[in-house]
This record gives structure tokens, sequence and C-alpha cells, in this order.
């Protein structure tokens, strides 16, 4: 069987390890030279993504290329800790969520698919109908939320709309942050210009990413400040402190939101990661991992491939639609009123470390990996 997968992203790196470990013969194509995205952002992997790598062989080098994130914890803008519960995983797992540069993780993917035999061309976009011409059996939309191959399937799918929040990445010194904030974490305050996020990580750095409420999101990203950033969220204190210890913004990306997508296969094609199902919650890349494997898991079958792609997506479905569920009321929560907010002040500390694990635990439940695929082969396989 020939593949082709358009996009080497992190899930079409995934798919391409997937699908070459059960025989396929794959070729990548990217339309940027470099398709590790911007160097700053960071991705966090729950414990379902984890399996799902752990099923690719990548595993222990993703886990070496980031740090582990053992707790989540919940703050309000004047620093009361709302909530302290297990990152990425149901309390007893052993196995903890991992934050790296979405760099590093592509990196890493797109070698582990190239030990296994894919091919993968950079600067050059393809079509479904290239791919026609490639005479290819299977063809993988995995060029990201604003697809051209989803476009293909369906030139009435939905577009992309501005989510009402633009997120800014950036990197700060933990010397200079204040002894008595968290030295580990994945911490989340509620603020009132909308959430932020910082991790300590183990070099001596605080990784933080602010997503911010704006009606519209900037018109020129490289005109965005730290002094902006840090007058947008001064009243907070944690926030306040990080960003007062800020050496450098690495990214400024805008959110987007995507209605359900009726028609994510047809044929010899289909969709995963972010052209399917823009997950959101913390949850695209893990998603997008999910959906290698468990595409792969299918093929395997020996099905004719529109059977299979019927019954990829017959399974993905309705853990896909859960989750846009979840991350809509996650996404009102960030964009939420000051009367909502000192609500929240008061009820959180009793109620979130009860209620979590059972509104959340779900997602960590699955092992996208229960196919054990075969082992990678060495292939000489040219990549440009």
């Amino acid at each position: 069987m020939r593949a082709v997968i358009t996009g080497g992203g992190v899930a079409g790196s995934a798919g391409a390890i997937a699908l070459a470990r059960i025989g396929v013969e794959v070729t990548v194509y990217e339309a940027y030279q470099d398709p590790a995205g911007p160097v700053g952002s960071f991705v966090s992997l729950a414990v379902n993504g984890l399996r799902a790598l752990d099923a690719l062989g990548c595993l222990d080098t993703v886990r070496r290329a980031g740090f582990d994130v053992a707790r989540q914890r919940m703050w309000s803008g004047s620093g009361k800790l709302l909530g302290d519960v297990a990152r990425g995983r149901r309390p007893a797992d052993t196995l903890h969520s991992v934050t790296l540069l979405r760099a590093d993780l592509v990196t890493a993917l797109r070698d582990q698919a190239r030990h296994c035999g894919a091919r993968i061309v950079t600067g050059q976009r393809v079509s479904g109908a290239a791919a026609d011409r490639e005479d290819a059996d299977l063809f993988v939309g995995a060029d990201g939320i604003w697809s051209g191959t989803r476009r293909e399937l369906d030139p009435a799918a939905p577009e992309p709309a501005y989510a009402g929040l633009y997120s800014v990445s950036g990197v700060s010194d933990l010397s200079r942050v204040p002894a008595d904030l968290p030295r580990d974490g994945f911490n989340w305050v509620f603020a009132r210009r909308g959430v932020f996020i910082y991790l300590p990580a183990p070099d001596g750095t605080v990784w933080w990413t602010a997503q911010v409420v704006a009606t519209e999101p900037p018109h020129d990203r490289a005109g965005v400040s730290l002094a902006d950033l840090s007058d947008l969220f001064r009243t907070e204190r944690p926030t306040a402190a990080v960003l007062g210890a800020a050496t450098a913004i690495r990214a400024v990306n805008p959110g987007y939101v995507l209605k359900p997508v009726s028609r994510r296969y047809a044929g010899r094609t289909v969709l995963i990661g972010d052209a399917a199902h823009p997950a959101g919650a913390g949850q695209g890349a893990s998603m997008a991992l999910e959906d290698a494997v468990i595409l792969a898991r299918h093929i395997a079958t020996g099905s004719a491939v529109p059977d299979a792609l019927a019954a990829f997506d017959r399974e993905r479905r309705p853990r896909a639609g859960k989750l846009a569920a979840m991350e809509t009321r996650s996404r009102d929560t960030k964009t939420s009123g000051p009367i909502t907010a000192w609500a929240r002040s008061l009820v959180m500390p009793h109620l979130f470390n009860h209620f979590y694990e059972k509104a959340t635990g779900w997602l960590y439940d699955i092992n996208p990996g229960s196919l054990t695929l075969p082992a990678a082969r060495t292939s000489t396989a040219r990549n440009h």
C-alpha cells in the first residue's frame, strides 16, 4: 500500500510512523522547509498522548526532550489557591504529563518517521489531486486547522473563526521570581484579562503563556511587547511577578475555533489532527498522536481503505465531539466576567479537587497503543 500525507507537523509525522510500521510505503509532503513551528511555543502531552508515543516508539526520546509535570494548580488573580490536582492523568497513574517545545516534539517524530522508512519532502505543498497522480492508495490530510484537504473533501466545510483569545508565550528567569511562588507544576492563574499559565522548568527558567481576551487579535504580532503584556496583567500578583522576570517573548498566536466537521473522510482520503478537530483544552497534540495510531490500527485490518476509514471515523468522532464540548466550557471560563470570577473564587476551593477527576478522567483512560505495532524497519529512503 502507498500513502501520501500532507503536512509534516505532529499529526503528519506521527501518522507516517504508524503507517510505516504496518508496512505502508509513506511519503510526507510539508509546505515549509522547517515544519517545526514557532520555536518558543510549547505543548503539554497528557498520558493518552504519551501512550500513543510509546506505541510509535518515541516516548523515551520525547520525555528526554521535555520535563515531567506532576501537578496542576489553579490560582485566583490575588494568589489564592483554588485547586491542586494531578496534571493530565489519573492521580494513581505513575506516568506523568510531559511539557516540551513543539519544535522538539516534531523533530523527534520526523526522525522516527525516517527511521521507519517514511520519505519526507519539505518545501512542497501537495493536494489530493496530486496524490491521485502519484497513484496513492491512501491520502491523509494532516495539514492543520487551515486544511486545504478539508476544503477539497467538502467545499462547504466550516472555516476557522477567531476565538476571542490570543496567546503570547515566553520565558522568564526563575531566580528573579519571588520565592513564595511555586517552583514546580502547571500553574493556571485566572486573571482579569484572560488566563496566565506558567511552568518552572528544570533549567532555571519559567515557561509561560498568556491567553488574552480580546475582540480582535493583534494586527502586528511582532509588535506585542513585554511592556504591553505586563500592563494587561498588572492587577494579578502572580502574573506580574513572572512577567517582571521575563527575558523574551517567543510566540504570539491568535486562537481559533472550528465548528464540527461533518465530512472527515471520503473514498481513500481522511483527515487527522487539527484538520479534523482542533481539540483545544491542551489536547491538540495528544489527540493528533491518538489519531495516528488508531488510523494505522484500522488500516492494518486489511479491510478496503474506504471501509477502514469509515471505521476509524466511527471510533474517533464521539471522543472528538466530547472534547470539543469540554473546550467550549473551558473557553467560556477564560472569558467570564468579574461576577463569575468572584463566584469561582468562593466555590472552587471547596469543589474543584473533588470533581476534576470525574470530569476529565475519561480523557486519560484510553490506550491508543493497545495495538502493538511491528518493530521499526531501517530504511535508506531519501528525504528532502
